[in-house]
């Protein structure tokens, strides 16, 4: 028996291939592109373009906001606004093809509450900082991601992926590729390189990543030859952020997402002007990099408490 849906799921399938040629959208993107079509799809049950109105999508909406996860949790405002996102840029694909459905543009996005970021004020990032024991390889690697991390405010999924071949002694920058497989440079500090350098100085393996685990009780040895050692994964990164944040006496959650929103702090209560610093991010969008906004708005504070009433104190 013929699928009822076949149409629109054969669209929606060269839709994720358009998304991966033409737009080159990150892998991650597209799962998640597949992943919101693919439920709206289920819930709507048709088979044409044209069957998508504004109607079905108020219904939607209301279907998703009304949606629980097997915790009885409802899904976040900013997950349902993915959802919506998704729908909207599958019809602009579309309309570019002429084929009849709804306007994307009549679609209104949710609103959604202004982000907030946490980061680590100076107490903290000196401890933070401070607490890898250097005197062993290991040591020196955790404290080289440490200080890698916040010079650079690198994604994590950006930090693994350096290998050793693209820092040097003199290198006080290094060339990534982040979302969208997008380049970018990022600084690196004088301590980041005196750590990286040290760390390397300790590595005699074949491995070409910058960061590799260590099995246990290898960490001492400086010729490590175990063929065990490989490149940190993601997972990896956290914990060993986690563990020195408990080990710091930090109450709040450390992410390697905290240290790139402290890297960004830091630049902006400094004096950065906010394009620079959504050049060395990696942002796409200016918009994104207002979240910050803490910074600016606590430096207005100050000239605030500074300047209003001057006259009036005289």
């Amino acid at each position: 028996m013929p699928n009822k849906n076949a149409q629109i799921n054969s669209l929606l399938t060269e839709f994720l291939e358009y998304c991966e040629i033409e737009k080159n959208h990150s892998q991650k993107t597209i799962k998640n592109y597949d992943h919101y079509l693919r439920r709206f799809l289920a819930w709507a049950e048709i088979s044409q373009p044209e069957q998508i109105t504004l109607d079905l999508i108020r219904k939607y909406r209301i279907y998703i906001n009304r949606l629980q996860n097997e915790k009885g949790e409802s899904l976040k405002k900013i997950t349902q606004s993915y959802h919506i996102i998704a729908i909207r840029a599958f019809l602009k694909y579309l309309a570019k093809r002429d084929i009849e459905t709804l306007a994307s543009e009549k679609i209104e996005l949710p609103k959604i509450p202004e982000r907030t970021v946490d980061f680590l004020d100076e107490s903290e990032l000196e401890r933070l900082l401070a607490t890898p024991d250097t005197s062993d390889a290991r040591g020196l690697r955790d404290k080289s991601i440490l200080e890698l991390l916040f010079s650079t405010g690198m994604r994590i999924s950006e930090l693994v992926s350096v290998n050793c071949n693209q820092i040097g002694a003199n290198k006080d920058e290094l060339t990534i590729r982040g979302k969208g497989d997008k380049p970018r440079v990022v600084f690196i500090s004088p301590a980041a390189k005196k750590w990286i350098a040290l760390y390397l100085e300790k590595r005699h393996d074949n491995c070409p990543a910058l960061f590799i685990n260590y099995p246990r009780g290898q960490a001492k040895k400086e010729d490590p030859s175990n063929p065990d050692f490989r490149r940190l994964t993601p997972r990896s990164i956290q914990r060993i952020i986690n563990k020195y944040a408990k080990l710091a006496g930090i109450t709040k959650k450390v992410t390697p997402h905290v240290l790139r929103h402290s890297m960004a702090t830091d630049l902006l209560s400094s004096g950065a002007d906010i394009r620079s610093v959504q050049a060395m991010l990696g942002h796409s969008n200016i918009s994104t990099t207002q979240i910050y906004t803490h910074v600016t708005d606590k430096g207005l504070k100050e000239v605030h408490r500074a300047f209003h009433g001057k006259q009036r104190r005289k």
